[in-house]
C-alpha cells in the first residue's frame, strides 16, 4: 500500500513540482488505483471482481517505461480522486468505510459537496474570421441520480481515432440534484476555434461519479456531439452505455427510457 500512496501523491503533485506530464500523472494515478484494487482483492473473501496477480504484472512494463509509455491503459480505471488524500486523511485510508454509500453527500440530500473544483479553462483569445464555442452543461437526466456521489462531467474533443484535439476539462462537482436530474449549469469553453477542428471530430461528455467501495471514480455513461450539431441554442443528446467509445463504433443506449444530456451552445465570431 505504501507504493500506491507514493504514486498517488506523485500523480497529484502540482505542475511545477513534478517531472511528469499531465498525461503521465494520469497513468501513475491509474496504476495507484490498480494497486488499491489488488490490495482490496487480497483482503476480500469474494472472488467476484478480483484484481489478480497476473493483472498486476501487466503494469510492470508501464511503470518501467513511464516516461515513454503512450499506449492505451490496459484496465478501465480512473486515477484515485484527489480528495481521498486530503490533509490528515492518508493515515486513515485503510480504515475508511463506506460512510457515503447512503446518499449524495453530507448535508441536504439534494445538494452535492463541492469537493472537486474542476479543471475548466478560460476562453481562447478571439481571431478574425474564427468561431469559438461555449457549451453550457445544464443538466443530465438519470434514473437514479441520488446514488451518484460527487458527480462531474469530463469534456474532451477527439478525432475519429479517439485522439485528443484539445486539453481535457472536468466540470466541478454537480451543483444539485432534483427528481431525475443532476444539475451542473457550467460553461465549457472549447479550446480550439471551430474552423480548426479536423473533419469527423466530436465533443465527448463522460458522466463520472465516485464509488466509495472501490475507492475510485467510475464513468457511468457518456455521450457526444458531432460537428454538424454545433449551432446556437439548446440541444439534448442521448446517453450511451460505458465504456466510452471514442471511435464511435459500438454505441449502445444507456436505457430504453429516453435519457439526455441538456446543453446550450453559444457561438462567438470575430
Amino acid at each position: 500500500m505504501g507504493l500506491a500512496r507514493h504514486l498517488q501523491k506523485e500523480a497529484q503533485a502540482q505542475h511545477n513540482n513534478s517531472e511528469f506530464t499531465e498525461e503521465q500523472k494520469k497513468t501513475i494515478g491509474k496504476i495507484a488505483t490498480c494497486l488499491e484494487l489488488r490490495s482490496a482483492a487480497l483482503q476480500s473473501t469474494q472472488s467476484q471482481e478480483e484484481f489478480k496477480l497476473e493483472d498486476l504484472k501487466k503494469l510492470e512494463p508501464i511503470l518501467k517505461n513511464i516516461l515513454t509509455y503512450n499506449k492505451e491503459f490496459p484496465f478501465g480505471v480512473q486515477p484515485v480522486p484527489l480528495r481521498i488524500l486530503a490533509p490528515g486523511e492518508e493515515e486513515h485510508l485503510e480504515f475508511e468505510e463506506d460512510e457515503e454509500e447512503g446518499g449524495a453527500g453530507a448535508g441536504s440530500p439534494d445538494s452535492f459537496p463541492a469537493r472537486v473544483p474542476g479543471t475548466l479553462l478560460p476562453r481562447l483569445p478571439s481571431e478574425p474570421g474564427m468561431t469559438l464555442l461555449t457549451i453550457r452543461i445544464e443538466k443530465i437526466g438519470l434514473k437514479d441520480p441520488g446514488q451518484c456521489i460527487d458527480p462531474y462531467i469530463t469534456v474532451s474533443v477527439k478525432d475519429l481515432n479517439g485522439i485528443d484535439l484539445t486539453p481535457v476539462q472536468d466540470t466541478p462537482v454537480a451543483s444539485r440534484k432534483e427528481d431525475t436530474y443532476v444539475h451542473f449549469n457550467v460553461d465549457i469553453e472549447l479550446q480550439k476555434h471551430i474552423e480548426k477542428l479536423t473533419k469527423g471530430a466530436a465533443i465527448f461528455f463522460e458522466f463520472k461519479h465516485y464509488k466509495p467501495k472501490k475507492r475510485f471514480t467510475s464513468t457511468k455513461c457518456f455521450t457526444f456531439m458531432e460537428m454538424d450539431e454545433i449551432k446556437p441554442g439548446p440541444i439534448v443528446i442521448e446517453l450511451y452505455k460505458k465504456p466510452t467509445d471514442f471511435k464511435r463504433k459500438k454505441l449502445q443506449l444507456l436505457t430504453k427510457k429516453p435519457l439526455y444530456l441538456h446543453l446550450h451552445q453559444t457561438l462567438h465570431k470575430e
